[in-house]
């Protein structure tokens, strides 16, 4: 008979309390694993037992232990939150109810040198359980009854709420406004299928897709600038093949959580590893050295390693000469590269307006191979940069052109030229980094075997990213640090790329039309920003406009007039919240939206200020694919549990919304449309079949279930699906195990190698097949007539815009936070619990205390165009100077609705707005998350003071 059997009066009978009984079963938990037991005749006294898996009396308690874990089920799921990770997790299942996650730990192995691949994960998704049954999770469609933001709802049926949509829709596109209606979903890479749901049905209804990458001030501009790509990075196991590695504004162990290992392994293994960060970080704490530039400084502090690179002769000269523009002649007069039609050098070219000129080792003018002039398109492997001739880097002379005589100079000499203005004292000055210590590590880092550069968001937030981005990117390029293991500039911010692509994209635009559009120029135009702009900026965003450079929807019509948007689907994102200006988008934009849907699985921002909100399946309730540039495998989502209340899968959400939208365009007899753009023709009357279609085989209702669609993407990649091979990675092959990419699609620049972590630009660097940009070289001199103008045809430091939110003493940042991502779990009690609880703003101690503030104190961050309340928490390792407020707290979790984005302005710089060359923009032309202007975060002043305090 066991304590279970007993009854309370048994119990008390037999001389053991309630209490005795308890205390003495914690006792029999801790001493049963020391070998000792209570006594067979109660609770007198202890002794010792020969076997303590034996029998003894009071052994339940295991049962009770094993009971709490126990599962009837695993799946096998991930997280859709653009952190990144793309980590494989296990989801337990039990009574039907999610009941806990863990780290699946069986990615493949493939190179044994490096470290271990396992296990993949964070102390967040080791808790997105909670979100499954949390009290914001939205189980059924709502209608707002109140205005937007207030919170007032109704429960309506799915039937209402789709019907109202469509037919909404519906009229949309009979007027010919279906350019008003507008799609918002960031990053395929984390759940592909879902990516594809909205994007299929907003393609097929003529709609306009927006851009997301660029947006969230992510895309680093500098990259498809130089190197006519968006963003290639080496997967993370190749940091372990670094000798030096430099974490630039990327906080890697709070932003990488998974891959953060490779990083401190790195340095077991003997890499140097130096952070270049504002605060003393907690990445910068883990490295060998800490270089602390004042905030937006990054440009000066590189240019100024650059210059002692080039000064000390430590730069690759051969790497220069083939890979680089750096050769290549520019006119004193005009700043223009000299064209090799120019003299007499490019006759037999398709295009000899667009080839340029090298002079040989014996002082004659050469054409420089691959120019864009001889290659068919922008990205053409026919053709090599590969030199037969040793060309000069440092020439100025004059040259016989069809004109006269022009005096010419190399980039290389206009280069130098522009570093010479970065002496120690100038670099050390702007930055406040010792001269002694950035010449020293400048030194280190060019002689290393095998140096990289870890870039991340900390550089893109500021107004002049791109021209940090090209003088970071200019430190491998000197160096010859590309190609190679263990080399390169990797700059992660986002699963901003997509693996499996064609597969991808085939599902989610199946037209093959799209009305693709920047987002922070959509925002900007329609926010009423544009009339609020310095007359320089203004005049260039509308010449960049009606020169067709960058795309606004809706479209112009023939009589001059544009409509205002009127419709917006937001799913798998939180727009609302991450609007930079968020003050003139609530009052300007948000007001010409008819119809705001919301797909979410829990109430965010962007919730609470939409019309419609419909329940979507969480993370753990889909079919779905995840991916990542961090590394080289894909495994699945797969539901654990059938989705709660009325939820349903983006997939099957936005299936059945296309099948009301057929249904409601047959009863009231639509005609098709013709669309203004494209020779296509819109048909309401058949959405849906088009929708379910597999418009690659032609098979009807091939892709009525999300499985399918996750299969679809696996069949029609590359990457998982090689032509010529008869190997190829199924969906039930990544639900058994993740794999690894069998091949790297056109859009990566290496091949996958077994055995190797993938480094980028091999392409380029070994294969000598020219680089996509308008010279074919990396191209760190652009000609463009803008940045002529500017004076940004090279990198050079600028001061960023003055008095941004106004007159201010204090630098405003908005980092990525430790306790979320994006402002998923923002809202999460663990991860409150693990902080303050509440949005809170850091302060150097000599900034507090100037204005008297202690640490909890309430507190009031202000500038020109609002304020906010928050806690203040003192923090030493911060710079003096600087309020840092890191990023995605809901609008809800503030007392007057406003977020750390309510003292940020929205503004944009012209040289982001270019096309390039200006006839085709065949190395810079708009294409969603490519290349567009990024929305910008920094570069805001403010001030701080008690909460209360007088507001004059």
């Amino acid at each position: 008979m066991s304590r279970n059997d007993l009854t309370d009066d048994e119990a008390d009978s037999a001389g053991i309390s309630r209490r005795d009984f308890v205390r003495g079963l914690g006792a029999a938990s801790l001493l049963g694993a020391t070998g000792l037991s209570f006594a067979d005749d109660g609770m007198d006294g202890l002794e010792a037992v020969d076997d303590p898996i034996g029998n003894y009396p009071y052994r339940d308690w295991e049962d009770l232990y094993r009971d709490e874990w126990d599962w009837d089920s695993v799946a096998r799921s991930t997280h859709s939150v653009n952190c990144t990770g793309s980590c494989s997790w296990n989801v337990y299942v039990k009574d039907g109810q999610v009941w806990r996650e863990e780290q699946a730990g069986d990615y493949p192995t493939f190179d044994e040198s490096l470290p271990d691949p396992n296990p993949r994960g964070c102390q967040k998704g080791a808790c997105y359980t909670d979100y499954v049954n949390a009290d914001q999770r939205v189980l059924h469609p709502l209608r707002r009854t109140g205005e937007r933001g207030e919170g007032q709802w109704e429960r309506i049926s799915w039937d209402e709420a789709l019907t109202e949509i469509a037919d909404h829709v519906i009229d949309e596109v009979q007027a010919g406004r279906y350019d008003a209606i507008s799609g918002f979903t960031p990053i395929p890479a984390m759940s592909p299928v879902s990516f594809a749901s909205g994007s299929r049905l907003v393609n097929l209804l003529g709609g306009v897709s927006h851009s997301f990458y660029d947006w969230y001030s992510d895309l680093p501009p500098g990259q498809p600038i130089t190197w006519g790509t968006q963003t290639d990075n080496a997967e993370s196991a190749d940091w372990h093949n670094s000798d030096y590695i430099i974490a630039w504004g990327s906080n890697i162990n709070v932003t990488r959580i998974p891959d953060a290992k490779y990083f401190l392994d790195a340095g077991y293994e003997g890499a140097k590893r130096v952070g270049v960060f504002t605060d003393y970080s907690q990445t910068a704490i883990h490295t060998d050295e800490w270089l602390s530039p004042h905030g937006g400084s990054d440009t000066a502090l590189a240019l100024g390693m650059a210059q002692t690179i080039v000064d000390e002769g430590l730069h690759d000269e051969a790497h220069l000469k083939e890979q680089t523009d750096m050769p290549l002649l520019v006119r004193e007069d005009t700043g223009k590269f000299l064209r090799a039609s120019e003299v007499g050098l490019a006759e037999d070219a398709d295009d000899p307006e667009k080839v340029f000129v090298m002079v040989d080792a014996d002082g004659n003018l050469r054409r420089a191979p691959g120019s864009l002039g001889e290659r068919d398109g922008q990205h053409d492997h026919s053709k090599s940069i590969e030199l037969d001739f040793d060309p000069q880097l440092s020439v100025e002379r004059s040259v016989d052109t069809d004109e006269g005589s022009v005096a010419v100079r190399s980039v290389w000499e206009n280069l130098t030229d522009e570093l010479s203005q970065y002496t120690p004292a100038v670099v050390h000055e702007e930055t406040g980094v010792g001269e002694n210590t950035y010449q020293r590590i400048a030194r280190e880092f060019a002689e290393a075997d095998a140096a990289k550069i870890i870039h991340g968001k900390g550089v893109n937030d500021w107004y002049h990213n791109d021209l940090g981005n090209r003088a970071i990117q200019l430190l491998v390029t000197l160096t010859g640090n590309l190609g190679d293991p263990g080399t390169g500039l990797d700059h992660y911010v986002g699963q901003e790329k997509i693996w499996s692509f064609h597969g991808w994209q085939v599902l989610s635009f199946p037209t093959g039309n799209v009305r693709g559009v920047p987002t922070t120029l959509w925002t900007y135009f329609h926010a009423g920003i544009l009339d609020n702009t310095d007359p320089d900026t203004a005049e260039k965003i509308r010449e960049s406009i009606d020169k067709g450079w960058m795309p606004v929807y809706p479209e112009e019509r023939d009589d001059g007039n544009r409509p205002d948007p009127s419709t917006m689907f937001v799913w798998r994102g939180n727009y609302f919240n991450q609007a930079k200006g968020n003050v003139a988008l609530e009052e300007q934009l948000w007001p010409k939206l008819d119809l705001v849907v919301d797909i979410n699985f829990r109430m965010d921002s962007t919730a609470m200020y939409s019309d419609i909100v419909l329940p979507a399946a969480s993370h753990y309730e889909k079919y779905d694919l995840s991916e990542t540039d961090m590394h080289t495998y894909v495994h699945p989502f797969t539901p654990a549990v059938e989705p709660l209340g009325e939820a349903k899968t983006d997939w099957e959400i936005f299936r059945l919304l296309a099948e009301k939208i057929q249904e409601r365009a047959q009863e009231r007899g639509v005609e098709p449309v013709e669309d203004r753009k494209f020779d296509r023709t819109i048909d309401l009357t058949t959405i849906y079949d088009d929708y379910v279609r597999d418009w690659e085989t032609g098979e009807e209702e091939g892709l009525v279930e999300d499985k399918a669609a996750a299969e679809f993407i696996l069949e029609h990649s590359e990457e998982t699906n090689p032509e010529g091979s008869d190997e190829q990675i199924t969906f039930d092959d990544i639900d058994e195990q993740p794999q690894r990419f069998l091949e790297a699609g056109d859009h990566w620049t290496s091949d996958i190698k077994d055995g190797e972590a993938y480094v980028p630009w091999q392409d380029y660097v070994h294969d000598k097949n020219p680089w996509p940009t308008f010279t074919g070289r990396q191209q760190y001199y652009i000609d463009h007539d803008w940045y002529l103008e500017l004076g940004e045809e090279l990198p050079t430091h600028k001061e960023g815009p003055e008095d941004t939110g106004g007159d201010y003493p204090l630098s405003y940042n908005t980092p990525h936070g430790r306790w979320s991502i994006h402002s998923t779990w923002r809202d999460s009690t663990k991860m409150l619990r693990l902080q303050r609880g509440e949005p809170v703003v850091y302060l150097n101690p000599e900034d507090a205390e100037e204005r008297g503030i202690e640490d909890g104190d309430t507190v009031e961050v202000y500038n020109d165009l609002g304020s906010v309340e928050v806690q203040a928490k003192i923090y030493p390792s911060s710079e003096p100077g600087t309020v840092r407020h890191f990023f995605s707290w809901e609008k809800f979790q503030y007392p007057d609705r406003d977020n750390f984005n309510t003292l940020v302005p929205m503004y944009m710089k012209p040289t982001q707005l270019v096309q390039y060359p200006e006839d085709t923009g065949e190395h810079l032309h708009f294409f969603p998350n490519y290349w567009g202007p990024t929305g910008v975060n920094s570069d805001v002043r403010v001030d701080i003071r008690p909460s209360g305090g007088d507001t004059e």
